[in-house]
């Protein structure tokens, strides 16, 4: 206990604040509030690669949705699950039968899986490489 005591003792009131380290700019560069510090793909000046990467999102948020909604067995006569549905189908129309497990469930998440990991990992090779340029 007396240590502990010493050690209080002889801390300065300004030991309590520290000034960042180099490995602290980036987290605080993006609580500076600048927006453009958020984003990796805002850094550059390239908004083409921004836009293919928030569709390739976009593309595999909805394929992604369709799984989640199948698997919770979603009534199939609603407008939004069928939009959803149509949507997916459309965008996974080259591998939602890829797969012929015997489970449906299975093939589902792995053929619908695959085409928005595809979609994933096209569209955010295609925006870094734009970004490069």
């Amino acid at each position: 206990m007396g240590s502990l005591t010493r050690d209080r003792a002889r801390r300065q009131p300004d030991d309590a604040v520290r000034e960042p380290g180099p490995d602290s700019r980036a987290f605080h560069g993006a609580l500076s509030g600048n927006p453009n510090s958020m984003s990796r793909y805002r850094r550059g000046g390239n908004e083409a690669g921004t836009v293919i990467a928030v569709i390739a999102d976009v593309m595999a948020g909805i394929i992604g949705l369709w799984i989640l909604m199948y698997l919770l067995d979603a009534n199939r006569a609603n407008d939004l699950v069928e939009f959803v549905h149509d949507a997916a189908a459309w965008l996974a129309g080259w591998s939602h039968d890829l797969f012929t497990f015997d489970e449906a469930w299975a093939r589902v998440v792995c053929g619908y899986g695959l085409a928005a990991v595809v979609y994933l990992f096209v569209g955010h090779a295609i925006a870094g490489r734009l970004h490069r340029h």
